[in-house]
């Protein structure tokens, strides 16, 4: 088999399925993303990884509803030139794996018209009700609104030429129109529980020396970057009482201080010196630790001293981290938002709180620690609920396989879909009259 993946970040949300492909002689797999998010980045062994080059932006004269369209039309184009290429040097895929949300599956049927084509769904915009005008601190415009309908042009676009979709939860599921949820199969990405584990002889050290255990009261905060669409401004409004309450607890805060959603403070500062002029005299700065981002494998162990993980997010994408989290063990605090209660339900094995309210944040946090013979319990049935509905091997990756392999053989087809709900509105319309 001939595979092609396209994601600009490669590897994406394709980064268990590429492996697992990497390691089978009879599949040719080839991998494309934007050359500037490669450099230095080694491919899996056995997949030829290709670098296209950075786009042009919208322009400054487009409307402002059009610009992302614009964006992903020009990110399309120059992937369609590479597919070119790619053609001509002889190689045609039996299927190709895209991500739709920067348009580099648009033109993907244009270039292989006999390929299939297997479209990773992430998020649909919603006017209201989902993460815009969720936070009153960010209240969102008609303007607003009527950009966020707009931006969907590139997903009903990509949506129109694919062979079917797939997308990681329900409640992302859920986003999209009922139309399209009838060609895109809900397959979580995968968490491999054989990594990702609780160790009850876990160590922690600190760059100032600081050993931590799980004996310790250690809370931990994670966020590819931190910013208010994963809480971290209602995370930090919490910690001075969480600091209060627990006078031996150590807070490790792991993000970057870029902006992944949303927008920068207006005053050009981090989101981090933004809190930290809001709440930081009020900090015990020797038990606050921000730990920027981290390799992996720290991470982890990051994650198996803690005794109380807090992730919060807007109505979103699910992150990776939570699972990750539960997984290894932690007592998870999470917002009572749809991507989480997806997941967790609050007693049982994790504890969900008004994303907004920092004083249950901090009531919860304190539960935690007064509570360890509840809360083992809770941490236990965590790690099941991921093994036993998220497990990379035994769960999500089986059916990521079976998925695209009833796309290359033609049982799931957007076009067929289409055709017998064709039929069955003329079915009814034969009967109404």
């Amino acid at each position: 088999m001939r595979l092609l993946f396209l994601h600009q970040n490669f590897p994406g949300q394709y980064k268990h399925l590429a492996r697992h492909f990497a390691g089978l002689p009879q599949v040719q797999a080839v991998a494309l993303g934007e050359a500037v998010n490669l450099k230095d980045r080694p491919a899996p062994p056995g997949i030829r990884l290709l670098g296209y080059r950075s786009p042009q932006g919208a322009s400054a004269q487009t409307h402002h509803y059009l610009r992302s369209a614009e964006a992903a039309v020009r990110r399309g184009q120059t992937v369609a030139r590479a597919c070119l290429d790619l053609k001509r040097q002889g190689f045609r895929p039996d299927l190709v794996c895209a991500h739709a949300g920067w348009g580099e599956s648009l033109y993907i049927k244009d270039v292989f018209p006999d390929t299939k084509l297997l479209t990773f769904f992430e998020f649909y915009y919603q006017a209201e009700g989902g993460d815009l005008g969720f936070d009153p601190e960010f209240p969102a415009s008609f303007d607003d609104r009527c950009r966020a309908r707009t931006r969907n042009t590139t997903h009903l676009l990509s949506l129109a030429g694919t062979d079917w979709g797939i997308t990681p939860t329900r409640w992302q599921h859920a986003q999209f129109p009922a139309l399209a949820r009838r060609c895109i199969d809900v397959v979580f990405d995968g968490i491999d529980t054989d990594a990702v584990t609780p160790d009850p002889g876990a160590m922690l050290r600190l760059a100032d020396g600081t050993v931590l255990t799980r004996t310790d009261e250690v809370i931990t905060y994670v966020a590819r970057n931190l910013e208010p669409y994963r809480g971290f401004h209602v995370f930090m409004r919490a910690l001075p009482e969480i600091l209060r309450r627990r006078p031996k607890a150590r807070v490790l805060i792991v993000g970057g201080d870029e902006v992944s959603y949303g927008c920068a403070p207006q005053d050009g500062r981090t989101w981090r010196a933004f809190m930290m002029g809001e709440v930081g005299a009020r900090l015990d700065l020797g038990r606050v630790h921000f730990l920027g981002r981290v390799p992996y494998n720290r991470f982890l162990e990051i994650l198996r001293v803690s005794g109380v993980h807090v992730y919060l997010t807007y109505p979103f994408v699910l992150s990776w981290s939570m699972m990750e989290a539960m997984a290894a063990g932690c007592a998870v605090v999470g917002s009572a938002t749809g991507p989480v209660r997806e997941v967790i339900a609050d007693g049982d094995n994790g504890f969900l709180v008004d994303f907004f309210d920092w004083q249950a944040i901090a009531d919860a946090v304190d539960r935690v620690f007064e509570e360890p013979g509840r809360c083992a319990a809770v941490r236990e049935r965590a790690r099941r609920t991921v093994v036993e509905r998220y497990d990379l091997a035994r769960c999500c990756l089986p059916d990521q396989l079976a998925l695209l392999q009833d796309v290359l053989d033609g049982r799931r087809s957007a076009t067929e879909t289409a055709d017998e709900m064709a039929k069955g509105t003329e079915r009814a319309g034969a009967a109404a009259s």
